[in-house]
């Protein structure tokens, strides 16, 4: 074999060991410690790196909270606290209120009409983008699963009639549903049946009639029968102030498009029928 080849294969090989060697060293100088509490903290998390508390992944949380950037409840799909606040050496309230995702829209495949036949990408954003969307209200959802794709528990599944549904069992209010809807139409609320509006639409009560047949058409009879006034009229539509609201029922059963749904106090459920 010719010299010099065996020569440049002793030297290109005698680099490579050279630079490992000085990788290894590097790495133990350069050595980035991690925080024990970090490491612990980070398992007491869920793990599914959701993004709901505004950092990158489980890891990026656990980290600020050891350097004191972000609470030790800052998760929002952890229901115990207690762990995390006892790693760090701090007291923390128990949650009272634990809240889920709740789809503020009853305007299914059976419920509204389409202004256009869609065929295109499975995808919200895509059928969003699409003129506007398909549906024939521009407020409602477009029941194309992307809320269901996105949710990292599994808590989402979409119902035969094309509306996505939430299992509160599973639900950790992490908000990737709410952050994925182009249509802004999830909310974090109270877990279980709080009485709320199920329609975002601020279309005039016309419009609304022709493309759905539970949409919110701003009558204001809810307004005008709530005995605590907690019920004003916003652009066409009827908002429901959590904090004077007495969950009587009275507007769920005034309301002539059956939109506002809920258990009322004490413990009768008004059926959909307002019988």
């Amino acid at each position: 074999m010719n010299s010099p080849i065996i020569i440049s294969i002793f030297v290109l090989s005698g680099i490579g060991i050279l630079s490992g060697v000085i990788l290894v060293i590097a790495s133990k100088i350069f050595m980035v410690q991690t925080e024990p509490r970090a490491e612990e903290i980070e398992g007491l998390l869920p793990g599914a790196n959701c993004g709901g508390c505004g950092y990158p992944g489980c890891k990026g949380l656990a980290e600020a909270i050891v350097a004191g950037n972000a609470p030790v409840t800052a998760c929002p799909a952890t229901k115990d606290y207690s762990a995390i606040a006892q790693v760090m050496g701090v007291t923390v309230e128990p949650v009272t209120v634990r809240k889920v995702a709740k789809l503020r829209c009853l305007g299914g495949k059976e419920e509204t009409t389409n202004r256009f036949v869609y065929q295109g990408v499975l995808d919200c954003d895509a059928a969003q983008a699409m003129a506007g969307g398909f549906k024939g209200c521009t407020y409602g959802c477009l029941g194309l699963g992307s809320c269901a794709k996105a949710c990292p528990f599994g808590a989402i599944t979409m119902t035969v009639n094309g509306l996505p549904q939430v299992d509160e069992g599973l639900c950790t209010a992490c908000g990737v549903c709410v952050n994925t809807c182009p249509r802004s139409l999830f909310a974090l609320l109270p877990e279980g049946d709080p009485v709320t509006v199920l329609c975002q639409s601020q279309a005039k009560g016309p419009e609304v009639r022709k493309v759905c047949k539970v949409g919110c058409i701003g009558c204001g009879i809810c307004v005008k029968n709530c005995p605590v006034s907690a019920i004003t009229l916003n652009d066409n539509l009827a908002v429901i102030d959590p904090q004077l609201c007495t969950a009587c029922g009275v507007c769920i059963e005034k309301c002539p498009m059956k939109t506002i749904r809920g258990t009322v106090s004490p413990a009768r459920t008004i059926e959909a029928t307002g019988a």
